[in-house]
């Protein structure tokens, strides 16, 4: 597979997504990088804006076994991961496979479970394999997790550890659409209660799991030049060396910008990486992987801002 082919792939499943999501172009570009550098995204937003629906629509463009967790306050780990279950007959022990033994799992408003129950992720989202009982069992090489959370500020929510959050890609957040938009939603959706369907909206699939496997495989061998790469470690330390922040970036989130920068790039028909594919990624790769320090909060400034700045200050190479 060749960057045509994969850019090829990405405007089908972007049209098909259009037939039931509106208004959400960089989101969808974002979950886009995303499948094809084998991250994990978070998407964020007030209820009503599309969340679920975006993710419930992406992957049915993709011939993908899909998994859902609706998360609860009294979500346990053994409902995400499975449990042993004893067989009388034959006086052994049988795992029962729990969602999470999927391709593409929408964890939906994963904030909603407390920590304990948030954790049991952790594992399968570094590493792709979960352990039960001692016994580690290995997920598909393609388990990638969209999942959706409402904003700390709603009630009943729960932060994500930042251990959680350090191995999700993105964080996209979504906020409401601009008037346009809202009116062609509202003449789209607005003739029935509930949820549109995707299928009823005639989403089909577009890409499988081979073809999805390929633009990996393309994304790995996009060039990277010592320049970009220096560019993107350079970036990452100035989140450490910030007096407005109080813990920056790590190591890790330089490698998975790195990555991401790569299948951006083939996003937009290249094979190798510019300074620009880093710098529009900055923002969605690390605004959950810092912490502001208590003086910026004081001053009311967002994580937002200090990484827009950042971007401003790291002299990118030419």
């Amino acid at each position: 597979m060749d960057v045509t082919e994969v850019g090829a792939i990405a405007a089908r499943i972007r049209g098909e997504v259009g037939k039931a999501v509106i208004g959400q172009t960089e989101t969808v570009d974002l979950m886009l990088t995303a499948l094809f550098c084998g991250g994990h995204i978070l998407l964020e937003g007030p209820p009503g804006t599309a969340k679920t629906l975006l993710a419930q629509t992406f992957a049915r463009t993709l011939s993908l076994q899909f998994g859902r967790i609706q998360f609860t306050p009294d979500l346990m780990p053994g409902d995400i991961l499975g449990s042993n279950i004893f067989n009388f007959q034959t006086s052994t022990f049988t795992l029962t496979r729990g969602p999470v033994f999927c391709d593409l799992l929408l964890a939906d408003e994963i904030n909603r479970t407390p920590p304990k129950t948030q954790a049991a992720l952790l594992e399968a989202m570094q590493e792709r394999s979960v352990t039960v009982d001692g016994d580690t069992h290995v997920l598909s090489d393609r388990f990638t997790v969209i999942a959706t959370q409402n904003p700390i500020e709603q009630q009943g929510v729960y932060p994500l550890p930042e251990a959680q959050l350090d191995r999700f890609l993105f964080k996209q957040t979504l906020d409401y659409l601009s008037r346009d938009d809202e009116l062609k939603v509202v003449h789209a959706h607005g003739s029935h209660a509930g949820m549109p369907d995707p299928v009823t909206l005639g989403v089909q699939p577009v890409a499988d799991a081979a073809t999805v496997a390929a633009a990996i495989e393309m994304v790995a061998r996009v060039r990277l030049s010592p320049e970009i790469t220096a560019y993107v470690v350079d970036l990452i330390r100035a989140t450490r060396e910030s007096a407005d922040l109080q813990t920056g970036a790590s190591p890790r989130a330089g490698a998975m910008l790195a990555v991401a920068a790569r299948a951006r790039a083939v996003l937009d028909g290249r094979d190798y990486v510019i300074p620009d594919d880093v710098k529009g990624l900055a923002l969605p790769a690390l605004r959950h992987k810092v912490v502001l320090s208590p003086a910026a909060e004081i001053e009311g400034r967002r994580v937002e801002q200090v990484i827009r700045s950042l971007i401003d200050q790291v002299p990118a190479p030419r």
